[in-house]
């Protein structure tokens, strides 16, 4: 009985196996497709500048790897303190 089983087993892993085959090269196809269009939402404000500052007034940072990124945005501690208590 085992042994049907088995034969059972392997016949339909046979019969199924070059289906999920094509649907897996179909959909990994569809990935590797670029997107005709780009969808982009624009921010009052940024999250990582939100984030970044909120993290500085609960300790100080090792290393100052987001302070371009601050400057660029034009966010500092000093102007946001500010703009907290307007």
């Amino acid at each position: 009985m085992s042994e049907d089983k088995d034969l059972e087993r392997q016949l339909s892993e046979l019969l199924t196996g070059g289906e999920l085959e094509q649907e897996e090269r179909k959909e990994e196809e569809r990935r590797r497709l670029s997107p005709k269009y780009e969808i982009r939402v624009q921010t009052e404000h940024d999250p990582i500048v939100e984030e970044t500052l909120k993290y500085r007034s609960m300790a100080k940072e090792v290393d100052g790897r987001y302070d371009e990124y601050l400057k660029k945005t034009g966010k500092t501690e000093k102007t946001e303190k500010v703009d907290k208590e307007d």
